[in-house]
């Protein structure tokens, strides 16, 4: 009976020594695949904070590009009033006007469709020339446009 009882002892012995190492090794294995799983994640973390600072980025960019595109605007709001305000002055009406005077009706309006094309020119992100940066006085400007065509030009205020 006691060789019996030793021999049910070893074999509990034995089964738990081995239950244990099967334990062990399954916990290793979970362990390894934990650590893999937190190395991914952690590769993810850093590619969103990445991803987040690039965006925060272009937001800024977007920004500023939209209030520089809001300044021009504004520019050329102004500038159109101001054009009207030539065009409409006390009541002239242009079209009886360009019947009585044709030829001088014709050239103004060449030359103020040249200055026009080149502020569609400047708007559109042609650089400015030289003689455009150094106008300063009102018969060299740009008049459709000197707000962005002559930024050295300070209009006469009364």
């Amino acid at each position: 009976m006691f060789g019996y009882l030793k021999m049910m002892i070893a074999v509990i012995m034995i089964a738990g020594i081995a239950g244990a190492g099967m334990y062990v090794m399954k916990l290793r294995s979970d362990n390894a695949i934990l650590k893999a799983n937190q190395i991914k994640l952690e590769e993810a973390v850093s590619s969103q904070k990445e991803l987040i600072a690039q965006q925060k980025e272009d937001f800024q960019e977007i920004l500023e590009a939209n209030n520089k595109m809001n300044q021009l605007l504004t520019v050329l709001k102004k500038d159109l009033d101001d054009l009207d305000k030539r065009f409409n002055k006390k009541g002239r009406d242009i079209g009886k006007l360009a019947i009585q005077k044709t030829k001088v009706i014709e050239r103004i309006i060449n030359k103020g469709s040249i200055a026009a094309t080149r502020c569609v020119e400047i708007a559109g992100g042609a650089p400015l020339t030289e003689l455009e940066i150094k106008a300063t006085k009102k018969s060299e400007i740009n008049r459709e446009c000197p707000s962005i065509a002559n930024p050295n030009y300070v209009p006469y205020q009364e």
